[in-house]
């Protein structure tokens, strides 16, 4: 597995995402969708605090925080260690979480081959403005790309959850109140996103390649 030019580190937010080999379905029925989740809890969460996630149909997004690594110990000399460390922990993570969705598709649906577009792709987000577009953007994708009226409706997201209409374990509640305040503001952020369409050209490189 190639290095990444920009390694993981403990603490940092990152947008984690891929989408389908040849840009084809990756969910295919709706327990395909709850599959993956029950994967991301399995593999992911151990080593990264999920803050917003969005699942569509050819692809996925995950905005996370890194947690301490588990291979991190004391004795390590090496200054760099730790974004080493958190690269396997978190890189070790999503390849189970991987090879464990495209062998449980490629059994249900009776296919072979790769399933993902390569590796999946992660970049860090490097301050609170750009965090906070991304998790915007994030959640309106359905509407953005014409699967539903209102993000609400799309429920492969935690929206909800960062509205307070359903309860999930994979969110981070603490986060949106630091930074969105009461639901209905962050609502409204979403909603004049989605009137505007408008995407700051610097944040370009956080979203798909």
């Amino acid at each position: 597995m190639p290095r990444r030019q920009t390694p993981f580190v403990t603490g940092l937010y990152y947008h984690i995402y891929n989408r389908g080999n040849n840009r084809q379905s990756i969910f295919l029925q709706p327990e395909n969708y709850l599959y993956f989740l029950r994967g991301v809890k399995k593999y992911l969460v151990p080593v990264a605090d999920v803050v917003a996630y969005c699942l569509m149909p050819t692809h996925y997004h995950l905005l996370v925080r890194l947690q301490t690594s588990e291979f991190l110990t004391e004795s390590s000399r090496d200054e760099n260690a730790g974004a080493r460390n958190s690269e396997v922990s978190v890189s070790r993570a999503m390849m189970r979480l991987s090879v464990s969705y495209t062998k449980a598709i490629n059994k249900r649906f009776e296919r072979v081959g790769s399933l993902f577009q390569g590796q999946f792709k992660a970049k860090v987000i490097q301050n609170y403005h750009y965090l906070l577009n991304l998790c915007v953007y994030i959640h309106a994708n359905p509407v953005k790309d014409g699967l539903v009226s209102l993000p609400e409706d799309w429920i492969y997201s935690n929206y909800l959850e960062w509205l307070g209409q359903r309860k999930g374990t994979l969110v981070d509640c603490d986060f949106i109140q630091e930074y969105f305040g009461s639901p209905a503001e962050y609502q409204e952020l979403v909603m004049q996103f989605l009137k505007t369409r408008y995407v700051p050209d610097d944040m370009s490189m956080y979203l798909f390649d």
